[in-house]
């Protein structure tokens, strides 16, 4: 027996577990839930990913996503959210109020960061911003205070602009916030705003006629996972009735909306890895204040301008973050 043999031998005669047992002790795996109220996989999950990677966690080693997609059905996130909870994960990662009122519902005592909620404290999300308490932190795109914002960049650039179609998703909590604050612009601004709801995807082809007959000069649709999923049809809808579109997240714009003004989601999604991160090393995750943004984009269409008819102010072509040609 050669002395590292006899080494090996002595250490486990002795009751000492060999070096090489403690090399081999598999790694702790953080099981993180995923819900999100999307009818296809979000895109922007893939910036959370990377985020945790660069914090050190790989997917198969020292990470496992366990997901739950609504297909587009926010009545489907409840029972989503308890599975989620049965499966026994460490921290649920969510998006949109109604994810996170369902993940909130189904447990409260599982940490849960949520991103793109627009009032978190109006809708009953958290208690307070700076002290959430609980169970639920995360990062607000706070879009509720935007929407009166987005109405004056439409009357920048829309000449004589006095009647503006708002396409509201009324099962979202977070919209009957937002017509407050359209209200309040829109008389500031001496704009008439109609208000035509929807709830479910059967809606959109009454909630469009309905716009056409009212001959509006400007289309503004209220950001819900609803109006994400059918972007491409609000986007073609306004371009055959020639309305020029505003939105509060840039995904619209890409499908051919005319502009947005807002937060930038990727980068939401990648600053949101540090609050998972926090959280799974030990972090309560009610002493995490709710983040709000401090940066907004304004992303315009040209091309879609150009459709329109629309000259873009030189001023407002300077503020923009992004040129779509």
């Amino acid at each position: 027996m050669n002395n590292r043999r006899r080494l090996l031998a002595a250490l486990g005669a002795a009751g000492i577990a060999p070096l090489a047992a403690f090399a081999q002790k598999p790694a702790v795996v953080h099981r993180v839930g995923i819900l999100d109220v999307r009818a296809h996989r979000d895109t922007n999950l893939e910036e959370l990913r990377k985020g945790l990677h660069e914090l050190g966690y790989r997917e198969g080693e020292n990470l496992k996503l366990e997901f739950r997609w609504a297909e587009g059905k926010p009545e489907r996130l409840r029972a989503l959210a308890d599975e989620l909870v049965r499966a026994n994960v460490e921290l649920i990662f969510t998006a949109t109020t109604p994810g996170a009122l369902a993940a909130k519902s189904a447990s409260g005592t599982i940490p849960i960061v949520f991103v793109a909620v627009g009032d978190p404290v109006g809708a009953g999300v958290v208690s307070s911003l700076a002290r959430p308490g609980g169970n639920v932190t995360g990062l607000t795109h706070f879009s509720v205070d935007l929407v009166g914002k987005t109405l004056e960049l439409a009357k920048e650039v829309v000449p004589g602009l006095k009647h503006v179609a708002v396409l509201a998703p009324s099962s979202n909590p977070t919209t009957a916030l937002k017509l407050v604050r359209i209200q309040s612009a829109a008389q500031a601004l001496g704009v008439k705003v109609q208000v035509t709801e929807v709830r479910r995807a059967g809606d959109f082809e009454s909630a469009f006629e309905s716009i056409r007959l009212q001959k509006p000069a400007a289309l503004m649709p209220l950001l819900d996972t609803l109006t994400i999923t059918y972007s491409k049809e609000i986007a073609d809808f306004a371009r055959a009735h020639r309305l020029p579109t505003f939105f509060e997240q840039r995904e619209f714009v890409e499908d051919g909306g005319l502009a947005s003004y807002g937060t930038s989601y990727p980068a939401m999604y990648r600053r949101a890895a540090t609050y998972v991160d926090k959280v799974l090393k030990g972090t309560r995750v009610g002493t995490l204040p709710v983040e709000q943004p401090t940066r907004f984009e304004l992303v315009i269409n040209l091309k879609t301008a150009q459709a329109l008819g629309l000259t873009v102010p030189q001023s407002m072509l300077m503020r923009a973050d992004e040129l779509i040609e």
